[in-house]
């Protein structure tokens, strides 16, 4: 049978829907019975139960109606015994609520039972004794237990019958709680003489239908006189006592008197109380009329109970009255928070107000100690907020974000009003989940690498990191290198970059003197969707290595001629001889040149300038001095280790060009050509003598001739220069020359013999020959600045 439904949905400004819905059902249904058609009384789709997980929540253990839903209904989930579950409380209903998840949205039910007919109204004894005195006057009230019947409304006791009626009437009175008190009124007197024993039959029917009934036999023994019964002191008393009160508590006493004598006053008290517990609770002295607490009391129970107290006489007559027990609360019950709802993970970038945990909080104490607020902890970007009643809702009222805080331990506290206050708490752990809003970060704004020339490919150069903040995937850092180019060339044609750890490898051997540094840029990206970036510049700085000799740029070392310098006899101390001048390819210490002085014909005539590599006497040239001094120059350089160079510088020690012709072969001369030197002497000789025999009219006129030219010579101050690079400039500062040289070359009327070549700077001389030929000087520079006429006494050519 399926119940009426009443539909009440109302729209909470929280995110959630709440709505109730009521039907109402008979008690005893069969398991599996329709309740109603939640999905259609609630208006929603017919596929919200299932994707929305719908689920019953209930604070009691038992659930008695299941959900299908699939078809959307509420069934009978187990047999519903509305005595068993509400006694005589009118009226008898369920309450629950549905639970649906994406969104949070819950419904409150209420299942309304109704009773139907299937108790029959008992009496808790069988048989009843009555011993009334042959005295009794008319009128008078013999109290009778009353029966029960767990049904209500209609189906609840509706009257009484008495059978025979010969002496005794039935009288009901109505209380105020709806109850009915039962008393058997004589309107015949006894006579213990004519019936010492009377039956009769008490029946107790209820207005069922079928209509149902139950019986009780009351056996009455006619005593002879006891014509006083006992009293009452009042017909009503009151008291209270406080729930949790220990057992043996004295709640109340009760007083009856008798104005008879000897045994007919002895009174003995006791409780009628049949529909109740009160029997369990409560108990009364049979002497003196104390009602003891023999049970625990709780006002969470019950908050009152009523008392029915029977005071009767040794003679059977008696007398009642009420004491009505009012409990009072305690604060012994603490909040109770019972979560409905919850989620584990929410995503960071939620919306404000999203929903993350549905909670109901129940008290059952009253008044101040049932009222009840909750909190939780502070500096947390969520909210609790109250959304109807007992109900509430824990929801975001910030921004998240999972690199501040990952997780959150929410502590939800409820306290209530009671002195002393109680309170309960809960531990919610909520999970943030991460979204990619954080693109990796380098350690640094840039970069600057260093390492040193002719690397092996492949070398590790550097590390570049970035982190990123996110989490797991959405942190994966990958490395890439950006395309650029260096003087025209792919990047990647230098360097590559290791796209999981960052590290960047020389793709090939590089050379200072090549290329001193280049910049290029690495991009960071996270495995995010869709992936974050960075990047960053990194300098390279190649550092230079020594692997560059000196280079010897003056004086020049030929396969053929060799270069000899003059130094006059007059030469004072310190008279620069000649420069050595030399390079270094590499750079800074690498490049730093030493000059010295590895060998020499005579150690103690010359010594070479340490930084600047001048060549300079140290004492006076004496007549003792070797006409032919070779001198070798060790050019080294600073670095580490360090390279050298040498360098053989030729000196010749003359005061004029003639005085060095006679030593000048001998002294070009290897050791092969010094021994072809007498051959070549007397076959000179010879010609000599025969030209001389021959000719002596025109050798006596080139004598004079020559006699003049050589006065002509020896008067005209021309500089002799030596050979250096033409217009060579120092630019480190270190071992060459800083001017630029004029060169001039002088010829005599026997040039065609010989060829010289002069240069100097100051008072330098310069004298270059070639092996090649025996007693002739040739000249290095091109046959382009020789004079060809024969005749001219004196040719001079000047070459800037």
């Amino acid at each position: 049978m399926k119940g009426q439904a009443l539909l009440f949905i109302s729209l909470l400004s929280l995110g959630s829907v709440t709505g109730q819905v009521s039907y109402t059902i008979p008690e005893e249904m069969a398991k599996g019975s329709l309740v109603g058609n939640i999905v259609k009384d609630l208006g929603l789709e017919s596929t919200r139960l299932t994707s929305g997980k719908a689920r019953i929540y209930t604070r009691d253990s038992d659930e008695y109606i299941e959900l299908n839903r699939e078809r959307g209904v509420l069934l009978v989930k187990q047999r519903i015994d509305r005595e068993a579950l509400c006694r005589q409380t009118t009226p008898c209903a369920l309450h629950f609520q549905i639970i649906l998840d994406n969104p949070m949205e819950f419904y409150s039910v209420t299942v309304q039972i109704t009773d139907i007919n299937d108790n029959t109204p008992t009496f808790e004894k069988s048989e009843k004794k009555f011993k009334i005195s042959e005295s009794a006057i008319t009128g008078a009230k013999f109290v009778l237990e009353r029966a029960v019947d767990l049904d209500v409304g209609l189906n609840d006791l509706q009257r009484y019958e008495l059978k025979p009626t010969d002496h005794f009437v039935l009288k009901i009175h109505n209380n105020a709680d709806g109850n009915k008190n039962v008393e058997m009124v004589l309107q015949k007197p006894l006579d213990r003489e004519k019936q010492e024993q009377i039956s009769l039959v008490l029946t107790a029917v209820d207005g069922g239908d079928p209509q149902m009934s139950g019986t009780m036999l009351i056996i009455i023994t006619v005593l002879d006189v006891n014509d006083n019964a006992p009293v009452f002191t009042q017909p009503t008393y009151k008291t209270a006592v406080t729930e949790n009160s220990p057992k043996g508590t004295v709640v109340a006493i009760v007083t009856a008197s008798d104005a008879d004598q000897g045994s007919n006053c002895k009174i003995t008290y006791s409780i009628t109380n049949t529909l109740d517990d009160v029997r369990k609770i409560f108990e009364v002295n049979e002497q003196n009329g104390e009602v003891l607490l023999i049970g625990n009391i709780d006002f969470e129970d019950s908050r009152n109970y009523q008392i029915n107290l029977l005071a009767s006489d040794e003679g059977g007559l008696t007398d009642s009255c009420k004491l009505f027990v009012d409990v009072q609360d305690m604060n012994d019950n603490e909040p109770e928070i019972n979560i409905m709802s919850k989620s584990n993970v929410i995503s960071e970038d939620a919306e404000l107000n999203t929903v993350v945990t549905m909670i109901n909080i129940e008290d059952m104490d009253s008044g101040e100690n049932g009222n009840v607020k909750c909190l939780i902890n502070e500096n947390i970007p969520f909210a609790l907020k109250k959304s109807t009643n007992n109900f509430h809702s824990l929801v975001t009222d910030s921004d998240l974000d999972r690199e501040t805080a990952s997780q959150y331990n929410i502590t939800v506290t409820c306290s209530d009003e009671g002195v002393p206050s109680l309170s309960s708490s809960v531990t919610l752990t909520l999970q943030i989940s991460d979204v990619n809003d954080n693109a990796p970060v380098f350690d640094s704004s840039s970069y600057e690498a260093y390492f040193v020339e002719n690397n092996t490919p492949g070398l590790s150069i550097f590390t570049v990191r970035a982190r990123d903040a996110d989490w797991s995937q959405n942190a994966r850092v990958s490395y890439i290198l950006e395309d650029s180019s260096v003087n025209g060339v792919p990047i990647s044609s230098y360097v590559s970059v290791s796209a999981d750890s960052g590290v960047i490898h020389a793709v090939r051997s590089f050379d200072y003197e090549q290329i001193k540094d280049f910049h290029f840029r690495v991009k960071a990206q996270d495995g995010g969707s869709p992936p974050l970036s960075s990047n960053v510049t990194v300098k390279i700085l190649i550092k230079d290595q020594n692997d560059n000799p000196p280079q010897v740029l003056y004086p020049v070392q030929t396969g053929g001629s060799l270069v000899a310098e003059m130094v006059p006899r007059s030469a004072d101390v310190g008279y620069l001889v000649t420069k050595v001048v030399a390079v270094d390819v590499d750079s800074g210490q690498n490049a730093w040149l030493s000059y010295k002085l590895q060998k020499a014909t005579d150690r103690a005539l010359f010594e070479v300038g340490l930084q600047n590599g001048e060549i300079r006497t140290i004492r006076q040239v004496t007549d003792k001095d070797a006409v032919k001094q070779r001198l070798t120059v060790k050019v080294e350089d600073n670095g580490q280790p360090s390279r050298s160079a040498t360098v053989i510088v030729n000196v010749v020690v003359a005061d004029s060009f003639p005085e060095v012709l006679s030593e000048f072969t001998d002294f070009t001369q290897d050791k092969d050509y010094k021994d072809n030197l007498t051959f070549y002497l007397v076959l000179a000789l010879a010609v000599v003598s025969f030209l001389f025999i021959t000719c002596l009219v025109v050798i006596i006129s080139v004598k004079i001739y020559r006699w003049r030219e050589s006065r002509i010579m020896c008067h005209s101050n021309l500089p002799v220069i030596p050979y250096y690079p033409p217009r060579y400039s120092d630019t480190l500062g270190t071992g060459t020359l800083q001017h630029v040289y004029n060169y001039e070359v002088c010829r005599t009327t026997d040039s065609r013999k010989s060829d010289c070549k002069f240069g100097g700077a100051g008072s330098q001389n310069v004298l270059i020959m070639d092996p090649s030929y025996s007693g002739t000087m040739q000249r290095i520079q091109s046959e382009k600045s020789i004079l060809d006429e024969p005749d001219s006494p004196l040719e001079v050519s000047r070459i800037n």
